[in-house]
């Protein structure tokens, strides 16, 4: 891998690990395109994650000192919230480990990522709508909640529904963030809550990724590792600050749209790309060149022929079986 298709992946990386669109689909969509087939590749991936947990506990780090006092008794709420991470978390972490191989064998390919892009398209475009019809302002009816109200059991429930995410293409974000809304949170909060929830998760994929695939990864150059790092870092940085701002006035419609045209502009390239395959590999395709006609009497027939000694004058051999060559 060089310099500039570490610079690609990390942008990727960083734009899409907490917009919900799908990281590790975009990812798996890149190296397609690029036509990387190294097996390295693929930890890889999962290794420049860390520049996007990086980027979280940069911009939330007043979160993460509340969750630590919490853990030593000296904050309440950062006691529980640092405890509803821990229980949304366990889940992934469960599943992940038994799914892994299974999920890395059959399911890391273009194909399955056409797919949960457009099915968690189209799941995000009713997500909001739904919300706004089950949830009100207000003591009457339910109400939205935010992160510090959540309950271990909402939280419990967030990290059942992130093991969805596992299945490539379908966006640990968006399925963390609809979760957190359907257990009454708003966009923006649901948000936060779902980038507070990758610090455990990406950082266990992370580390697990590292001692499971270390000697794949060994064959690859830390320089394009650390830029990565370094870049996914930064754009991911920006894209969490975009989104925070963007989720506070508007809903998911516009990524659940995006989703699916994405779906569809993937598909049509992968179904012409697979017919000039076809067509490479002598497929339906009519050619205009005509080719050599080869009659099954051109070698000699197996039948008892008579041998004469002598060759003839005329014709040769006897058993000669080619056409007679007259003499001048």
């Amino acid at each position: 891998m060089d310099f500039i298709q570490a610079i690609i992946f990390g942008i990727i990386e960083g734009l899409t690990e907490y917009i919900p669109v799908s990281s590790t689909g975009h990812l798996i969509l890149a190296k397609s395109f690029m036509g990387i087939t190294e097996k390295a590749v693929d930890p890889y991936l999962i290794v420049i994650q860390g520049g996007a947990i990086l980027a979280v506990l940069g911009l939330y780090r007043n979160r993460v000192a509340q969750m630590l006092k919490g853990l030593i008794g000296c904050n309440a709420v950062g006691l529980k919230l640092a405890v509803n991470l821990i229980v949304a978390f366990l889940p992934a972490a469960i599943f992940g480990v038994l799914l892994n191989d299974t999920i890395d064998k059959w399911l890391m390919g273009p194909v399955p990522v056409v797919w949960a892009l457009a099915v968690g398209g189209i799941l995000m475009l009713f997500a909001a709508k739904w919300q706004r019809s089950a949830f009100k302002d207000g003591d009457d009816g339910r109400h939205y909640i935010d992160i510090e109200h959540l309950t271990w059991k909402g939280a419990l429930v967030i990290g059942i529904v992130q093991c969805f995410a596992m299945f490539p293409g379908t966006s640990r974000s968006m399925v963390t963030i609809i979760a957190s809304m359907a257990m009454g949170m708003k966009p923006k909060h649901a948000a936060e809550f779902s980038f507070l929830l990758g610090l455990p998760t990406l950082g266990g994929a992370t580390v697990f990724k590292l001692w499971k695939d270390s000697d794949a990864l060994a064959t690859l150059d830390v320089g394009p590792m650390l830029l990565g790092i370094a870049v996914a870092f930064f754009a991911a940085a920006i894209a969490i600050k975009w989104l925070v701002a963007y989720l506070a006035k508007h809903g998911l419609a516009l990524f659940g749209w995006y989703r699916i045209a994405l779906a569809i502009v993937v598909s049509i390239y992968f179904w012409d790309a697979n017919n000039e395959s076809t067509t490479a590999l002598g497929g339906e395709a009519i050619s205009s060149t005509v080719e050599p006609v080869t009659s099954k009497n051109d070698h000699c027939p197996a039948l008892p022929v008579a041998i004469q000694e002598t060759p003839s004058t005329m014709t040769g051999p006897t058993t000669d079986c080619h056409l007679p060559v007259l003499i001048s």
